[in-house]
């Protein structure tokens, strides 16, 4: 049914690796644009300390990869559910709580959202996984409470959840022509979420859809843990990860743990930190590896090669190897990494990914043959070996591509609607 005036609310998809905003308009496309116009703003603030000032997405990429002192922050939607929320990081010499670091982000998407919309919006169906921690309910919803209160405090008056697959499930059911039952596989940034839906053209304007999701499910496993597992597999060896001590112990794998994790970078150069290897320096049998990564801790290149690994991940979903330039650490410095070493690298993760969805559909007593389509969602659901995992699961079923990284926020903005008018 064609809209007549505005949807009054809007739906926010805060992604680990991107975020959109959607907002149901006649005549218009749902997905705002939100830099250079597009409809993605990469989660990502860099505090440029040269000028003072926070900038956002592709621009904060930019700005330090070329160079201007300051602190980049990305995997924000990762410290929902972490200790390292009730924490502050230091920016520009002073103290910023973390909470206070989502809501400039989500802040920047109402104000570019508002501007190109040309209006104000006080109400919002905001994204969340299935669980924004696995196994501890208490830390789900004060994470969940978290948002609740950011949203408010950037004058959201009515702000409102939604499980994101289910959103994908509603922008998926704007195109279908018949009753599907139909399992949303959600890959994002930071979680892998399912949803199992009885979708059908004549039940797309109820506002009461309870009945029609059979399971949920999800668990704390999405891109940047893929990124994670193939840089302690393919580059982190050349960084010292798994060097020999003289004792003939390994070397304490907790720097290149954090230098792998998005989040976690900038504890690498912390004062501790380097003191610290340089304590065990000269305690390791062969320095090569070690002495790299005071180089690279030198030239504060975490984020750099981090930005290296995600970008060969995506290039090994279409190829069959992939190098990575090191030069810039080491003269004729490069990591060969494979197809092959990416799957072994994450095959424990598939695993896990494939037995919740085996376990969510035992649970809603639905048999494997009886799915009539998987709608795949997500920044990190091209990854062939995981769509292989849940194809040998599901052998009768079709597989559809939803838009990588919109129909999240598609769905939201129907459901924004729906809800708020």
């Amino acid at each position: 049914m064609p809209l007549s005036t505005p949807a009054r609310a809007c739906g926010i998809d805060f992604g680990t690796s991107n975020s959109t905003v959607g907002w149901l308009r006649p005549g218009g496309e749902t997905l705002i644009p939100l830099e250079d116009g597009k409809i993605t703003l990469p989660s990502v603030v860099f505090f440029n300390l040269e000028e003072r000032r926070p900038v956002y997405g592709r621009q904060a990429l930019h700005e330090y990869l070329e160079g201007y002192e300051g602190r980049l922050m990305r995997s924000l939607k990762s410290l929902l559910g972490s200790k390292l929320l009730k924490s502050e990081t230091a920016v520009m010499g002073s103290a910023l709580p973390f909470k206070d670091l989502l809501g400039f982000f989500i802040g920047e998407l109402k104000k570019r959202a508002e501007a190109v919309a040309e209006r104000p919006f006080e109400a919002v169906v905001l994204g969340r996984p299935v669980f924004f921690v696995d196994d501890d309910p208490a830390a789900d919803q004060e994470a969940e409470n978290t948002l609740i209160a950011v949203a408010q405090k950037l004058g959201f008056k009515d702000v409102s959840f939604q499980y994101e697959p289910i959103a994908a499930a509603f922008d998926y059911e704007s195109s279908i022509e018949r009753e599907e039952l139909v399992l949303i596989v959600d890959i994002g940034g930071g979680t892998s979420d399912f949803s199992l839906v009885r979708l059908a053209p004549e039940r797309r304007q109820l506002a009461e859809r309870q009945g029609d999701i059979l399971a949920t499910g999800g668990v704390h496993i999405g891109g940047t843990d893929f990124d994670k597992q193939l840089s302690l597999a393919g580059v982190m060896p050349l960084f010292g990860y798994g060097s020999r001590m003289k004792s003939d112990a390994l070397m304490p794998t907790s720097f290149h743990l954090n230098l792998a994790t998005w989040h976690t970078i900038n504890i690498v150069y912390s004062a501790a930190s380097q003191r610290a290897l340089q304590n065990m320096r000269y305690d390791i049998v062969d320095p090569t590896g070690i002495d790299r990564l005071f180089k690279l801790i030198e030239q504060r290149a975490g984020h750099w090669l981090a930005m290296q690994i995600e970008d060969s991940k995506i290039a090994l979903t279409e190829h069959q190897q992939h190098p990575i330039d090191l030069q810039r650490i080491e003269d004729g410095l490069s990591a060969e990494l494979t197809r092959g070493l990416f799957e072994d690298s994450i095959s424990a993760l598939l695993e896990r990914i494939r037995s919740s969805v085996a376990t969510l559909l035992s649970d809603a007593g639905v048999g494997l043959d009886q799915v009539d389509t998987v709608f795949f969602t997500g920044g990190s659901s091209g990854v062939p070996a995981l769509r292989q995992s849940v194809a040998a699961l599901l052998p009768n079923a079709r597989h559809v591509e939803g838009n990588t990284f919109g129909s999240i926020g598609s769905g939201l903005a129907i459901e924004a609607k729906k809800r708020y008018g």
